[in-house]
């Protein structure tokens, strides 16, 4: 649906209005549909069928340092949101600490489209259904106790408007999936195996995705074949010894303990009552050793297939490809404008120059935050999985997150996973279940020994990373190689 003219001048009049009563800067957001659909099989049976349409304004003003924030459904409303806007952002000013500015930036126009071939939405529910059941049928076994197949898409249509002059227009495209089968092992505990729709970075984000053999469709035979090994498997044993993370373990790695303490609001302090801090502070910038000289991490906007992909963020800024971490040194953060004028006045010294394309809002009733994007670990020279495999002395390949403890400023952690393959003198030799690791983000990124080449790299979708008061629900992609790190304890002392 595009946007009418008469709802564009609307838009572009009451920016003009509210400015001249004193706003330093406006900007807003109209959604005119934002519809998602949410289709589950569990055992068989179709568990939900959920379907939402939405759209809407959401208005920004600043005024007096302070950000003031409305919203409305009702295209009639226009001029009230505005005024509540600006009237948010006089009351906010008479509290606020460290004033916000928008440093002035140069008015811009520009769109962008999720690539797409079929839409989800021109897709029977009786052809998705007959496809989920057709995996679903192809997991049922006498010895599988559950199964469970879902898929959700999202479609999107945003224009955005400022007191600067930027309009943007995006149209977003997402298509998530998962199947997961579970079993009961020899003690009588459930053990699973699953597997989320991926991307190669490449490609189109419509319908087809979900039923390419390669990104989702063709690993029930695998799944149920590992499953099948793991209930009949040995613990691992508490001990240290190398890790060797499979993209779909390594993309929760990273966006838990690399993605969510670089998010500047956060090292700033704006989530402690809800989602944390970060151990990262403003001096680490250009001295914290992050992580081994193997570590280099992007946050890069312009991956063709992701979730993380969208043009321009919900400020207007163009996404952007640079470094956070450059071989094992921090050197940037995840930006949005405000926040980086914040974070150099708390420092005294300009730190960041420019926004990292990373204001981020769920829906247009909530206002941006800075959120993660394309966060990627950026391959190595070590080879494929074989190569980092033949030159492991002992150690343990991992899949698939199960369980996560994270610490509250992102220091620590301990992951739980569905499957382990046990690694000695450079041979894999047999399957190990209940795996566990742990440690100190810091230590554990600096005993980086490894990082697989360009063809281990995988993009992982995240559907479900929440974050924010009130709480925001944002789509998210990790690319992640084949990584290894040494040195790590494991399993669960007795």
């Amino acid at each position: 649906m595009s946007l009418s003219a008469e709802i564009q001048k609307q838009i572009l009049q009451n920016i003009d209005r509210v400015m001249q009563k004193g706003a330093e800067y406006i900007d807003a957001r109209f959604y005119t549909h934002d519809d998602s659909e949410t289709l589950l099989l569990y055992d068989g049976n179709l568990e939900a069928n959920d379907t939402s349409y939405e759209s809407g304004l959401g208005v920004r003003v600043l005024c007096g340092g302070a950000w003031g924030f409305a919203a409305t459904s009702n295209i009639n409303s226009f001029p009230a949101c505005f005024d509540q806007a600006f009237k948010n952002a006089m009351t906010a000013a008479q509290l606020v600490r460290v004033p916000l500015h928008m440093a002035k930036k140069p008015a811009h126009k520009g769109s962008f489209s999720s690539p797409l071939k079929q839409d989800p939405f021109s897709v029977s529910l009786k052809e998705k259904l007959d496809f989920l059941g057709a995996i679903d049928a192809k997991l049922k076994e006498d010895w599988i106790i559950k199964r469970y197949v879902y898929a959700e898409f999202q479609k999107k249509n945003i224009y955005f408007f400022n007191s600067e002059g930027t309009q943007t227009e995006r149209q977003l495209s997402n298509v998530f999936a998962k199947m997961m089968i579970m079993a009961l092992d020899s003690d009588g505990q459930m053990q699973r195996r699953s597997q989320e729709l991926f991307t190669t970075g490449k490609g189109s984000r419509g319908y087809e995705m979900l039923t390419s053999p390669e990104l989702f469709s063709g690993h029930g035979e695998r799944i149920k074949e590992e499953l099948s090994e793991l209930i009949k498997a040995d613990v691992v044993e508490y001990g240290r010894r190398s890790v060797i993370l499979l993209p779909g373990q390594g993309f929760l790695q990273v966006h838990e303990t690399i993605g969510h303490p670089l998010e500047l609001d956060r090292i700033l302090g704006y989530e402690l009552s809800y989602a944390g801090g970060s151990f990262v502070n403003l001096n680490s910038f250009g001295n914290l050793k992050y992580g081994s000289n193997k570590l280099s991490v992007s946050a890069f906007g312009g991956i063709e297939n992701s979730p993380g992909s969208f043009g321009f963020d919900d400020e207007g800024s163009p996404e952007r490809n640079y470094l956070l971490i450059d071989k094992g040194i921090l050197i940037n953060a995840l930006t949005s404008r405000a926040m980086i004028d914040e974070a150099n006045q708390t420092a005294g010294r300009t730190i960041f120059t420019e926004s990292g394309g990373a204001a981020r809002a769920t829906a247009f009733y909530r206002a941006p935050i800075d959120r993660m994007t394309n966060v990627n670990i950026l391959p190595g020279n070590d080879g494929n999985l074989d190569d980092i495999i033949a030159s492991t002395e002992d150690g343990l390949v991992l899949d698939n997150p199960v369980s996560w403890s994270i610490g509250s400023n992102r220091e620590h952690f301990h992951f739980g996973c569905e499957i382990a393959w046990e690694v000695k003198n450079g041979k894999k030799t047999r399957i190990l279940r209940n795996p566990t690791y742990q440690g100190h983000t810091v230590e554990f990124y600096n005993s980086l020994s490894a990082v697989g080449d360009a063809s281990t790299w995988q993009v992982c979708q995240v559907d479900n990373c929440g974050k924010g008061e009130p709480n925001q629900v944002m789509q998210i992609g990790h690319g992640v190689p084949v990584v290894r790190f040494d040195n790590v304890i494991t399993g669960e002392r007795k």
